[in-house]
């Protein structure tokens, strides 16, 4: 029997709606805490403007990462295949999940990486200075985020989600997509190519930016699929799967989506807040009020294991989820 190469999957997108039905949040306001629970208990996503993060440190890591994306094939192969920290391209993780994607994954804690910097010759020390500037900064905002969603809960301490990014054991990571222009695919029907599948995070909190280029689209309580408008100059939030547990199911992770865009190319960069592998992924006590686990207990390190053990579009939180007595 032959096996044919896993494809590149294709949907119909005539039941895609566009608008502005996601949250828009200025941190810089007096409601934006009370915005952010609010996001994150109806979406799982929210898009957040006045965040302090000087555009000149983004555009600087885009200029470097368009540069590396740039690179013939063989140049960028050098860079490690991703194990899980290296260059990958098409392939997403190792049980069959294709996109038209090309990505860098890197750990947040460097000094890990010298080889997969190598590849930038006399540039690499620029390019780390970029990407810790910038990682630097993101991860400040992400902690900040963090701790205004523990005021809005009432939970004390207030450190009690950032002190896992915080963490010097924190399991954080940092990856460049970037999804090439392909006009090709414009064709009768609707149809639009898969550029990374559907899937949640399963870490605490992820920090999205993209250049100005569309594609990205998250899944509503209903069902449905809207795409976000693509905004240079504002980053896009995403609830983790470890959040929804340490908030009991209050929190939801958000399943969302890359398409390829037909026209032009897009890059995003992604933080991942994760925490320590040893950390213990309970609900808190202060939030339970009574009510019982709708999880297992688990560890960061057992749930990490299970996520790359799975397909994009599993539910990966399922298996740790308590059944009810019938």
């Amino acid at each position: 029997m032959v096996l044919s190469k896993p494809t590149i999957e294709q949907f119909s997108v005539t039941t895609l709606f566009s608008n502005s039905g996601y949250p828009l949040i200025d941190l810089s306001k007096p409601d934006s805490q009370s915005q952010l629970v609010k996001a994150c208990e109806e979406v799982g996503f929210f898009k957040v403007i006045n965040h302090g993060i000087p555009f000149e440190s983004v555009a600087r890591l885009e200029s470097e990462a368009l540069k590396f994306f740039s690179l013939p094939l063989s140049s960028k192969q050098k860079a490690g295949l991703p194990d899980p920290f290296g260059y990958g391209n098409k392939q997403i993780g190792r049980n069959g999940d294709v996109g038209w994607v090309e990505y860098l994954l890197l750990t947040v804690d460097f000094q890990f990486d010298d080889q997969k910097f190598a590849i930038f010759g006399e540039a690499a020390d620029k390019f780390r200075c970029v990407v810790n500037e910038y990682l630097s900064a993101v991860k400040k905002m992400a902690c900040e985020i963090l701790e205004m969603l523990a005021g809005g809960l009432k939970i004390q301490p207030r450190n009690v989600f950032s002190k896992l990014l915080k963490d010097e054991q924190s399991d954080s990571v940092f990856r460049l997509n970037y999804y090439p222009a392909r006009p090709e695919v414009l064709e009768p029907g609707g149809r639009n190519t898969i550029g990374f599948g559907e899937h949640t995070d399963p870490q605490i909190i992820s920090v999205l930016r993209s250049n100005n280029s569309s594609g990205l689209q998250i899944s509503l309580k209903d069902g449905n699929w809207i795409s976000i408008p693509p905004d240079q100059y504002s980053f896009f939030i995403n609830v983790g799967d470890s959040l929804q547990v340490m908030t009991n199911g209050r929190f939801k992770s958000v399943r969302h989506r890359v398409v390829a865009n037909s026209l032009t190319s897009r890059l995003s960069m992604i933080y991942f807040g994760g925490p320590p592998l040893s950390e213990k992924i309970v609900p808190l006590p202060s939030l339970m009020d009574g009510e019982d686990s709708l999880y297992k207990e688990f560890t960061w390190f057992e749930y990490k294991k299970s996520v790359y053990n799975s397909r994009l579009d599993d539910n990966r939180l399922g298996l740790f989820e308590k059944i009810a007595a019938s």
